[in-house]
């Protein structure tokens, strides 16, 4: 299995009194900015715009530094979730699946980081402004589309996905779960490592394509 690559330092791997101290000695605003929105330009909405795509690679790290965090998540599964995570993308790369699709499956637990019950819609939502709304609602959905081999178990309708039968998307979504996502909790499959999905997750994150 190919080793995780290194994680970046996060604002949340301070501890609580660095992160209070970044904080309070913020300077205030300063000449040409703003301090109410109802006050704000058109020029400096100008400016912070063209900043903010300045500072567009944040994005991508923080995603890699997410993914790189589940391999500290197992709760009871064969592998961890960056193991899970990275046989999903390498299953769906290798199946030819489009880019957008293959860092979807990347992404797909990485709401995991922070809350496991709602883990599809923080991931569907980190995704969003830089995927087809397609694969956005291949994301969103796929717990009950998931639901087919586990559900039962808890007493709930493993059907489920049948309620997006008309979906456009309806297909590639069966196709994510039934054929990348359930079958990847398997130890020994030969894995991409996240460094090879890097340059990937940066493309994809590079630019944003609706709010």
């Amino acid at each position: 299995m190919a080793e995780p690559a290194g994680e970046p330092r996060l604002e949340s791997d301070m501890s609580p009194d660095q992160t209070s101290d970044q904080t309070s000695d913020q300077p205030p605003a300063g000449p040409g900015t703003f301090r109410r929105m109802d006050e704000s330009t058109a020029e400096q909405w100008a400016r912070i715009g063209a900043e903010t795509m300045a500072n567009q690679g944040r994005v991508a790290d923080r995603v890699l530094g997410m993914l790189a965090g589940l391999a500290s998540i197992t709760d009871g599964f064969a592998v961890d979730q960056l193991t899970h995570s990275l046989q999903t993308a390498t299953r769906a790369e290798r199946a030819g699946a489009s880019d957008e699709m293959v860092v979807a499956a990347l992404c797909h637990d990485i709401g995991k980081y922070v809350s496991v019950p709602n883990h599809p819609r923080i991931a569907a939502e980190i995704l969003r402004a830089y995927v087809s709304d397609e694969v956005y609602q291949v994301i969103l959905t796929h717990q009950d589309f998931q639901g087919r081999h586990y559900y039962h178990h808890f007493s709930m309708d493993p059907e489920m996905r049948e309620s997006y039968r008309a979906e456009p998307w309806f297909s590639l979504a069966e196709r994510f779960a039934d054929e990348w996502d359930q079958t990847s909790f398997d130890p020994e499959y030969p894995s991409e490592s996240l460094a090879h999905f890097e340059p990937l997750v940066r493309k994809v994150f590079a630019t944003p394509n609706r709010l």
